[in-house]
């Protein structure tokens, strides 16, 4: 049967109609809708009531747009992974977390899912399969198509639903995302919840097509436009749908067209929004009118909907009470610096005693060959990785050996890729992504240093997820593909950092790093891909990471370097033989060997730090504030840096070694000697 009601159009003047068809939809799933519509309407309404007492810090409420997440919701497998965000709160009561549990988590509290380190709704849980949001808003939907990625490979029948706003919809990571699950064919459901406003700002400042779903014929894919809040037309439309596309897969674009009857969060109120806007939207209250709706048809009566407004206000008083009685967290300074990464139990695999003499570019491509053979659901990701095996050709022949579902080229778009790669971690499966060149990660940086470093320590998911970067000048490749940007992720509290300097150092601890279920960023410095040789054992092989190498010992000056500084370093003291140093190769800046490092300056009481980037803000800087904090009483000298001028990269080779810090590295090291 279909039931219409007559009410005001809010973007038009004219009269026109909500229709409810049922379809075949029974009367006991009727009447589920509509309480798990009410649920998280009356948790909504006490909510405020509480914010008003000033007992919850922050609301952002969904009132309006109930009808959204309870129908996605409620047609997706309990398997099926669905990544909300800040207004939809029926996403997890229909997931049915206990009630204790969310409040605990808005209150900061232990029984939350975060453990006090996060607010809201930004939170995730396997337990529910729900992955949440970051304030970032983009990447989640890179995230879901890792995710979607990952039940192709499984070719486990399934799909994942993402939700964004319209305000999202402007964000490049989101157009990034929508490109890859278009291209790479992927079963995620992307849902638009159209509420008119973007915090303050109106969808009219906000883009300039008639409809968002319009986007999806840009990318090549199936979109549709639904009513909001008509929770019949969302459940029964996404129903058949997901049991399309589980046969099908397929991305599929849903704009959803609704409204925010309040303010984006309370404290931003709803001012700027015409009140005869907020009236028009008020008629369409998918609760309300999907109430009447069941009472024509003889579903709803008031006796069964006073007795679901009972139970739910017991439940929503007890689990207060439960969160409001929960002590509050103990501060322990373990438990927050134990946290920020996943523990590795790192397991040692012996060198065999079979070398053969390869260069660094070599090691890496058989290190990362022998570890797609040790770990067979690894997937290697990256531009021209493929048939064209990387500009590097670290990947030639991968294809023909691990075939496209586990070599994957990619289009030119970092940031979606890394945070594809993040869901490729939440979904169990380790990646390896290519970074063409080191400088383009500035295109992925929003989901390195907020989903893979943040992850575990925020929620407990680990992000298993290693990004190589080739970096370093002395090529003359300038500005934009020369740059060695260590600096900028030493700083990240989550990432770990290495950065070989030779062969067979290279192919363990890529192969450590693979292991360890943490992000990784892996550098590999394209100077010495094809200038430095050794000898390397052929069979797998791990080094830990942690465990800086003493390639020289002395007794009158630490030398302290990485990368291709080592060579510099090494090359000087051939000229010098008389100089008596300890040399030490990091090998990783994350987690460092600090112990290694005062150990040596202890002895010699002079330390001078090597390194090709620039020195103020560097990763130097902070090894030198290190050395001055711990081993001051035994310096007999200040700690050197020497490292590059303070300009980009320039192109012209007489200007790139003006650049670098090669050729001043042997005056500063005899002028510290006799200092």
């Amino acid at each position: 049967m279909i039931h219409k009601i007559e009410i005001m159009n809010p973007t038009i003047t004219e009269k026109t109609q909500i229709t409810f068809d049922r379809k075949d939809v029974s009367n006991e799933t009727l009447l589920q809708l509509y309480s798990a519509m009410l649920k998280p309407r009356m948790i909504e309404e006490k909510m405020l009531i509480l914010l008003r007492q000033g007992r919850i810090s922050k609301w952002f409420s969904g009132i309006g747009q109930e009808a959204i997440s309870i129908g996605v919701t409620s047609v997706l497998n309990k398997e099926e992974y669905i990544l909300p965000m800040h207004r939809n709160l029926g996403v997890f009561t229909t997931r049915e977390i206990p009630l204790y549990r969310l409040f605990s988590q808005w209150q900061g509290k232990a029984n939350g899912f975060t453990k006090g380190r996060d607010r809201s709704f930004h939170f995730g849980t396997q337990e529910f399969n729900i992955v949440g949001m970051i304030s970032h808003l983009g990447p989640q939907f890179g995230l879901a198509d890792g995710i979607a990625l990952g039940n192709l490979l499984k070719d486990n029948k399934q799909v994942c639903a993402v939700f964004t706003g319209d305000g999202g919809t402007s964000e490049g990571d989101i157009h990034e995302a929508l490109n890859v699950a278009s291209v790479w064919g992927l079963p995620v459901l992307f849902c638009i919840e159209n509420n008119g406003y973007g915090l303050s700002t109106p969808v009219s400042e906000q883009f300039n097509c008639e409809h968002l779903a319009d986007r999806g014929k840009g990318y090549g894919m199936e979109s549709h436009i639904i009513d909001g809040n008509n929770i019949l037309e969302v459940y029964t439309k996404v129903q058949s749908l997901v049991e399309d596309m589980r046969v099908n897969p397929r991305p599929v674009l849903l704009e959803f067209k609704t409204f925010r009857m309040r303010g984006h969060e309370e404290a931003s109120g709803t001012k700027y929004v015409p009140k005869d806007l907020i009236d028009a939207w008020a008629i369409k209250d998918p609760i309300e009118n999907f109430k009447q709706f069941l009472e024509n048809e003889g579903i709803l009566n008031d006796t069964i909907n006073d007795g679901l407004r009972t139970q739910f206000k017991q439940e929503i008083n007890d689990n207060l009470a439960l969160a409001f009685d929960e002590p509050n967290i103990e501060v322990d300074l373990s438990t927050e610096l134990n946290d920020v990464f996943q523990e590795f139990n790192y397991e040692h695999v012996e060198k065999n005693n079979e070398t053969e003499n390869i260069r660094l570019v070599d090691a890496i491509s058989k290190g990362l060959y022998q570890s797609m053979e040790k770990h067979e659901d690894l997937v290697v990701m990256g531009q021209d990785i493929a048939e064209y095996g990387g500009v590097f050709k670290i990947t030639d022949g991968f294809v023909e050996a691990f075939g496209k579902d586990r070599v994957r080229n990619t289009p030119i778009c970092e940031s979606a890729i890394i945070a594809a790669a993040y869901g490729l971690s939440v979904s169990g499966i380790k990646s390896v992504m290519e970074m063409q060149f080191a400088d383009f990660v500035s295109s992925g940086f929003n989901p390195i240093v907020n989903l893979l470093a943040k992850s575990y320590y925020r929620w407990g998911q680990n992000a298993d997820v290693v990004v190589r970067m080739p970096c370093g000048a002395g090529v003359g490749a300038g500005p934009f593909h020369s740059q060695t940007n260590e600096a900028w992720f030493t700083t990240v509290p989550g990432l770990k950092v290495v950065y070989p300097a030779f062969p067979a150092d290279a192919k363990g601890l890529l192969a450590t790093s693979i292991e360890d279920p943490n992000p990784v960023m892996f550098f590999e410095h394209k100077a010495i891909y094809r200038s430095v040789y050794q000898d390397v054992p052929t069979d797998y092989y791990t080094i830990p990471l942690g465990k800086a190498s003493l390639l020289k010992e002395g007794t009158d000056i630490s030398i302290i370097t990485f990368g291709a500084g080592v060579h510099w370093a090494l090359e000087t003291l051939e000229k010098n033989p008389t100089i008596s140093a300890d040399l030490i190769d990091l090998r990783t800046l994350a987690p460092l060997d600090k112990e290694a490092i005062f150990a040596s300056v202890n002895k010699t009481g002079k330390a001078i730090i090597l390194q090709e980037d620039n020195e103020f803000g560097s990763f130097g800087s902070d090894l030198s504030a290190l050395i001055m904090e711990n081993c001051f009483e035994a310096l007999d000298g200040p700690v050197k840096r020497v490292s590059s001028i303070e300009t980009p990269i320039p192109f012209l080779p007489t200007l790139e070694k003006q650049y670098l810090a090669k050729d001043r590295f042997e005056d500063e090291l005899k002028n510290l000697l006799a200092y």
